[in-house]
């Protein structure tokens, strides 16, 4: 059971595997996506459809029609990677061996929709992915194994998102055999540590310069690619300006105010230190370097972004 992208790195693994039978793939509805609203398919599908496996869609995980349908399916096991909803009880129970699944990030911290976001936004200095037994909580469930990564400087979502989805699917094959044979023991997570990682919205990207600078910077990395940093220039008509990459400087000057602007990077003043914008677009542009953008866009020192307040 898995939607995005990430989980296709599970399903690609478990089909390597010639102990392991796929019984059948679930994943979320087609959706209607982009301007014209067209019905999109989910990559899980699209992966399953590629390899000509059974794929059930259902509205909800509690509807009855599909739960009889897993029934008659009568899996040993159920692997979930990012699915999307949670599963009710009478679907976990199920499986005679329950349900794993796959997280992102080492439970009990940042339980949730956006643990990979979370981490970076709150400078974590590793993360890693989680093996759980399912029960009807939000990522509560026992841990069967765990593996860990460092958070790098030039890590954003995206780059961890795609580490930690195979480092994910390499564990979960790992575990599934240990686990079936009774050499591995699910172990309560530990009531110290828990955190949760809230799903990502779109005011979530926007910069209060009176943060410290690493702070921003952290939210420039971990919310790439949706919504993006973003922060308002005054002068020039209160447009957006997205934030791609940017650097800590140690500079002390007011906060949101513009210490610099060359080709070298736009200088802005933090809380703490100041921000060094590298890769920047202006809304409905393209991504510009800072010379790029200056060149059509003019900045002086003193301007102030967004606002201090």
């Amino acid at each position: 059971m898995g939607t995005p992208e990430l989980a296709c790195a599970s399903l690609r693994k478990l089909l390597e595997r010639s102990d392991i039978e796929v019984a059948a793939v679930v994943t979320q509805p087609d959706r209607p996506k982009g301007r014209e609203l067209k019905h999109a398919t989910s990559p899980v599908k699209d992966l399953a459809v590629e390899r000509g496996l059974t794929v059930l869609q259902p509205e909800r995980a509690r509807d009855a029609e599909f739960l009889e349908r897993v029934r008659q399916l009568r899996p040993d096991l159920i692997t979930v990677a990012a699915y999307g909803q949670l599963l009710p009880p009478n679907l976990l129970e199920i499986p005679p061996l329950g349900c794993l699944n796959f997280h992102t990030s080492l439970l009990p911290r940042h339980r949730g929709a956006a643990p990979i976001q979370w981490a970076i936004l709150n400078g974590d200095a590793e993360t890693g992915v989680t093996i759980m037994k399912m029960d009807p909580g939000l990522d509560t469930g026992a841990i069967l194994s765990q593996t860990r990564t460092p958070i790098r400087d030039d890590d954003d979502a995206e780059t961890l998102y795609g580490r930690l989805a195979a480092l994910g699917g390499d564990l979960l094959v790992r575990t599934i055999p240990e686990y079936v044979s009774g050499e591995l023991t699910a172990v309560a997570q530990p009531l110290e540590g828990v955190s949760h990682a809230r799903k990502i919205r779109k005011e979530d990207g926007l910069i209060d310069w009176n943060r410290s600078a690493r702070e921003n910077w952290n939210r420039v990395r971990g919310l790439v690619p949706w919504p993006g940093a973003f922060t308002r220039l005054p002068a020039l008509n209160d447009i957006i300006l997205k934030i791609w990459r940017a650097a800590v400087v140690e500079v002390s000057a007011p906060a949101s105010k513009i210490v610099t602007a060359d080709k070298t990077g736009i200088v802005i003043g933090c809380g703490q230190q100041a921000l060094r914008l590298l890769l920047v677009q202006r809304e409905g542009g393209r991504r510009l370097e800072p010379r790029e953008f200056l060149a059509g866009c003019p900045l002086q020192p003193g301007h102030s972004l967004g606002s201090s307040a």
